[in-house]
């Protein structure tokens, strides 16, 4: 199976998506299909024999445009609507003042009065519509299209409602040639007009709300350079990105950003990468370690070898993550759809049975035709479409520039009925890398002196626990004499002095006066390593698994939010009760292998409970799957990172609070959008009709496409609200 995200042009509404979506999904070879009416892009899941050149047939054959392969690098087109739309606006002035000044009491354009000069009224009222439907062309090419492919959407809707006023009024306007003059009052050319000018004004608004929501994926797209400095036998020599390939020896230097994914081969320095871990400190990387394209170096000159490149480096995953869940559907997004694919069919009766009746009960052919059109205009269920999908790009947009990056937007709705959260404890709630966690110092060193000895000794060891004194080497020191002692620890010469680092088993022939501080350790969960200097005890240092800075801060919120939590690990039982004690997590469960937390989280979902399930490891990845949303971090392993719903990218667990936070106003926002959507139409399709005329409740054709667009954009600036969601 393969997937592809490609562009799909002319959509307007979700009539226009759901046809799109349901013609593709009835194809031979095409898997599942998701429609974006706002990003405008269909993910498509297709078997292996598919060609694109069958793809885009597909898309072509179903009334729409195919717009090419989706491109984040791709600039986006020059749109002149701001200038159309200045000009056309100027224009309608113009045009009211001609029809309406009579009406109004405003002095007559002389040569222009339509009881005196009625040919010169209706021809120039005709020519000034010209540009109004040359302008909205593709709007009556949509609409005539899908009525064509029996998919009426909200194209449909407003194209027969400007056809019939303008065939009306064009008729009407032959006749006036003729000599019938007092058809003059039977023109509606300046409803044409507005329509039109309306429903373009909406859409550029909307189209510029839209581009809002992508902005997290261009500004991802925008912290990679376009060029490279590659390595060559001749020399340094730029290229561009695209002439990368895997296993190229690149430099950067102090100043230039990395260019693609790779591993230092030579030199140090330390590295910005705070747009994917949103940690502003710079971090220090060397030889063996690896960078990611995007980050700044800050200092010195550092060779890699590209790994990942293109489509396969971090930012282009982190991208395609963010359009692959801004192209999937929520659960209740189905209710919109469902409603969408009967409602404009269901509008194309009420308007016709709305000019029957009006006619069958005596109404002038003029007024029942006025009568139709605007309930064609009012019930355009552009908001309707928009209420789902808008709210969804906001949503996964605004969690990816907060280093949140959600795969499916089903897993928003999911996160809104969650109650239990399960934790891992190595790599989740815990580092997963042992680190000095206290030092007893008795020499005559100061502490940062006492760890650089320390450093300088473990530099030459392979044990995991040498790896916890790294940073703390700041200046080097000759070590001479180095050797390892099986099951004991390491022996080494400074400066002419003795060291014996190990454990508490080196003490044999030695005076040991530290019990009670050794004892604290233990009890703290640490392993213990002695630091002997010439046959005496200068130090006594603690090494464990640190808790992460912002863990119990994350659980005391998630606990006063009414979150249950649990904590699963494989340690034993003291350890793991040391780290909950500290946690204040009382939900404790050890010694536990992979299968029975899978069991445990399965267990949990048979009494009731919605879970979340946070881990990093192997080991977690069923039960990563199991639990309703399972989340990892950018540092977990693969496995672990794809059998999650949700990645934290920058290893910060106070992240989870603003995903449930989020996953809870998505939902919220998408209710509001959807009730604001029908309440509008129930309100103003009897409006149109006219149901409430005997009170002097009644809209026109004008009104109502301006109130359409002011229905639209509501939903809008609603579904925007979500932008400031911290």
């Amino acid at each position: 199976m393969k997937k592809i995200i490609l562009k799909v042009e002319g959509m307007t509404c979700s009539a226009c998506s759901n046809h799109v979506e349901k013609y593709l999904k009835k194809q031979d070879g095409i898997i599942d299909v998701s429609v974006n009416l706002v990003l405008a892009q269909a993910l498509i899941y297709y078997e292996d024999d598919i060609t694109l050149e069958t793809l885009q047939n597909y898309i072509n054959e179903s009334g729409y445009k195919y717009g090419g392969i989706y491109n984040e690098k791709e600039e986006s087109k020059k749109d002149n609507s701001k200038i159309y739309l200045t000009i056309l606006g100027i224009l309608i002035i113009l045009i009211m003042y001609i029809s309406m000044s009579r009406m109004i009491h405003l002095p007559v354009i002389p040569f222009l009065n339509m009881m005196k000069y009625p040919v010169n009224y209706a021809i120039t009222l005709f020519i000034l519509t010209i540009p109004y439907l040359i302008y909205g062309r593709d709007i009556l090419t949509s609409g005539i299209k899908n009525l064509i492919h029996k998919a009426p959407n909200m194209d449909t809707l407003v194209t027969l409602g400007v056809l019939v006023s303008f065939l009306y009024s064009f008729i009407n306007l032959i006749l006036i040639i003729l000599g019938r003059y007092a058809l003059v009052e039977n023109l509606y050319f300046e409803s044409v007009c507005m329509i039109i000018l309306f429903i373009k004004i909406g859409r550029y608004i909307d189209k510029n709300s839209k581009d809002k929501t992508k902005e997290a994926i261009k500004e991802l797209v925008k912290v990679t350079p376009e060029s490279a400095l590659l390595k060559t036998k001749d020399g340094e020599k730029e290229v561009t990105i695209d002439e990368v390939k895997v296993g190229d020896i690149l430099i950067v230097k102090a100043g230039m950003k990395v260019a693609v994914d790779g591993e230092i081969i030579k030199g140090n320095a330390h590295f910005d990468e705070s747009f994917i871990t949103g940690e502003s400190k710079p971090s220090k990387k060397q030889k063996g370690d690896n960078i990611v394209a995007g980050s700044i170096n800050y200092d010195g000159v550092v060779e890699y070898k590209a790994l990942k490149i293109g489509p396969h480096s971090t930012i282009s995953e982190m991208v395609h993550l963010v359009l692959e869940a801004s192209n999937s559907k929520m659960p209740i997004s189905k209710v919109a759809d469902k409603v969408s694919s009967y409602f404009v069919p269901l509008i194309l009766i009420i308007a016709l049975l709305t000019f029957v009746i009006y006619l069958i009960l005596g109404t002038s052919l003029n007024d029942s035709l006025i009568r139709m059109v605007t309930v064609l205009v009012v019930a355009c269920p552009c908001a309707l479409g928009l209420a789902t999908p808008l709210a969804i790009v906001v949503s996964i947009g605004s969690l990816a520039k907060k280093n949140i990056l959600v795969k499916s937007s089903e897993t928003l709705e999911i996160a809104s009925h969650i109650d239990t959260i399960v934790f891992d404890k190595t790599g989740t709630l815990t580092y997963g890398k042992l680190k000095v966690s206290k030092l007893y110092n008795y020499s005559n060193y100061n502490d940062n002196e006492l760890l650089n000895i320390v450093a300088n000794i473990e530099s030459n060891s392979t044990h995991p626990i040498s790896l916890s004194f790294t940073k703390f080497k700041v200046n080097e020191l000759k070590v001479e004499n180095y050797e390892e002692v099986v099951g004991l620890g390491i022996k080494a010469k400074v400066d002419n002095k003795s060291y014996f680092l190990g454990n508490r088993k080196i003490l044999a022939n030695l005076k040991n006066n530290h019990q009670n501080d050794e004892e604290k350790l233990s009890n703290d969960g640490n392993s213990i390593i002695y630091v002997i200097e010439d046959n005496k005890i200068i130090g006594l240092i603690g090494v464990k698994d640190v808790i992460r800075n912002d863990a119990k801060k994350t659980i005391n919120n998630l606990k006063e939010l009414g979150y249950e939590i649990f904590m699963l690990t494989g340690d034993n039982e003291i350890t793991a009760k040391i780290i909950g004690n500290e946690l204040n997590i009382e939900n404790i469960v050890s010694n536990v292998m992979p299968s029975e937390k899978t069991k445990f989280i399965k267990e949990l979902q048979a009494k009731g409970k919605k879970v979340i399930m946070v881990g990093d490891g192997i080991n977690d990845a069923p039960s990563l799957t199991t639990a309703n949303i399972g989340i990892s971090f950018k540092s977990s392993t693969d496995i672990a990172a794809n059998s999650s719903n949700v990645i934290i990218t920058n290893d910060n667990i106070s992240c989870l609070l603003t995903f449930l936070k989020m996953g809870k106003k998505t939902l919220k926002n998408i209710k509001q959008n959807l009730f604001w959507a029908f309440f509008y139409n129930i309100l103003m399709i009897p409006l149109a009709i006219g149901l409430f005329k005997n009170i002097g409740l009644e809209i026109n054709p004008m009104i109502a496409s301006a109130s359409m667009m002011l229905s639209s954009l509501c939903v809008v600036f609603n579904a925007l609200r979500l932008r400031k969601i911290n």
